[in-house]
């Protein structure tokens, strides 16, 4: 069996600044919930998924704020897009999919730990990451794991993640806290770029295995002095930027792979929050039903 993994808080922005505005009959904004619904009946009906789970940030804050308050924070958020979040997960329990709620952990560590864990199952063929978050990518394992971006089509398994970063899924976080990620708020450090950090971490796979002066690396680099100065300057900084990338795979995720066997939407609920949500024509859009 394959199971899908699809990155909720994802799909909801996507959802949101793509789509035009869209109001329910109570005033309230529904256009990334609708988006949402839509994007994961369109998942299971074209790849005939049989057992799928989604994740969600819900509190955009987690513990890496604690280790460094300048990490993302939700603050940028649109304030109609954060509403709707409590509203995406009813919506993804009323179609019958399981979903996690992230409050101290965040949805990428979820991610990381259900697609671990069930690749451990001898039933499972393969984990199906849902998401182009290049953080996600550090946990593909040869064609077992692997992300899926579904808006350009394209997969990647651990060749593909080398041939697009340049380094090995567990160089990625690595990676992210030398050359920074501003999505996340990780500012990287000074002169180390995507080029710079690929040749280094494809050669020495970690931070801390980086020879601390640059006439003992063995491979060419443009700026190597620079760049060596820099990284010494910044080793105490920049290993709290990689842990901030590491994703924790020990986020609560406790069902089993058969729980996240797809029944089919709830054929009460699910009516129910499309009439609610002034979504009529999604109502009969399902192909299976539950009781």
């Amino acid at each position: 069996m394959k199971v899908y993994i699809v990155d909720g808080t994802y799909e909801l922005f996507r959802s949101h600044f793509g789509q035009p505005p869209r109001l329910a009959p109570d005033g309230m904004h529904v256009s990334a919930v609708r988006g949402l619904i839509q994007s994961l009946l369109a998942l299971i009906r074209e790849r005939k998924v049989t057992h799928i789970a989604v994740a969600f940030d819900s509190e955009v804050k987690s513990f890496r704020n604690e280790l460094f308050p300048a990490y993302k924070d939700g603050s940028d958020t649109p304030e109609e897009l954060k509403m709707q979040f409590p509203l995406a997960e009813r919506a993804v329990g009323a179609l019958g999919i399981v979903y996690w709620p992230m409050r101290e952990y965040e949805a990428d560590d979820a991610i990381g730990s259900a697609a671990v864990k069930y690749s451990r199952n001898l039933e499972v063929d393969q984990v199906i990451i849902c998401s182009p978050d290049k953080d996600l990518s550090q946990v593909v394992y040869e064609k077992k794991i692997v992300c899926l971006d579904r808006r350009k089509g394209v997969v990647l398994d651990e060749k593909g993640v080398l041939e697009k970063f340049g380094v090995l899924p567990k160089s990625i976080p690595d990676y992210l806290g030398l050359m920074g990620d501003n999505s996340d708020g990780i500012p990287g450090i000074p002169r180390w770029g995507a080029k710079a950090s690929s040749t280094l971490l494809e050669r020495y796979e970690s931070i801390e295995a980086i020879p601390n002066d640059y006439r003992l690396w063995d491979v060419n680099v443009r700026g190597a002095a620079g760049l060596s100065n820099s990284l010494e300057e910044h080793r105490e900084v920049v290993a709290l930027y990689k842990d901030l990338a590491t994703l924790r795979l020990n986020a609560p995720v406790s069902e089993k792979v058969d729980d996240l066997e797809w029944p089919g939407a709830h054929s009460d609920l699910y009516p129910k929050l499309c009439q609610e949500l002034g979504m009529p024509n999604l109502a009969n859009q399902p192909q299976r039903w539950s009781s």
